[in-house]
């Protein structure tokens, strides 16, 4: 391989690092062809970017970036696809599905600005939680005794106005 397309790739990957924030490092090693399309169909479903990658390049992306991923160099061996994502736990319900079989297999992760290593980390990486759930939990929380004031306001309002309405019509 040229060095020019080295770099290319090397670049298209830094560009990836910064545009989606999560992303999975997983060994592939052991998929058929038929396998390897099933899991991009399903990846490219959850609005998931897989991109099957040689793990030198992807160590150089990782030295260019601003954030410090030398704790994932480890993974870097063997064949790696490297899932990325907008929601952090999304990957990691995939993952799940074929956790079964064993392949493919969770290296290592970022996610949530963490760094997680092995494939028994699988379960805490599906029960991560968004930014966006996060701050609807707060709201609703936020809400509740709101809510519940508004609900006993009212249903005072109802039973004044029910006493005034039967006494209104009560005959004299």
């Amino acid at each position: 391989m040229k060095k020019e397309v080295k770099d290319t790739i090397i670049n298209d990957l830094g560009a990836k690092l910064k545009e989606y924030p999560h992303f999975y490092l997983v060994d592939v090693t052991g998929l058929n062809a038929e396998a390897t399309s099933n899991l991009r169909r399903k990846c490219f479903k959850n609005d998931i970017k897989m991109v099957v990658v040689k793990n030198k390049l992807l160590h150089k992306a990782f030295e260019a970036s601003e954030i410090d991923f030398e704790p994932l160099y480890p993974a870097l061996k063997g064949n790696t696809a490297v899932l990325f994502a907008q929601v952090a736990n999304v990957p990691a319900k995939l993952l799940k599905e074929y956790k079964k079989e064993g392949i493919p297999a969770l290296k290592g992760a970022y996610a949530e600005e963490g760094i997680y290593m092995g494939a028994d980390q699988l379960d805490t990486l599906s029960s991560i939680k968004s930014k966006e759930e996060v701050i609807a939990e707060i709201v609703s929380l936020l809400q509740s005794p709101a809510k519940n004031v508004i609900s006993a306001l009212q249903s005072g309002a109802n039973t004044i106005h029910g006493v005034l309405k039967t006494l209104g019509e009560r005959p004299e």
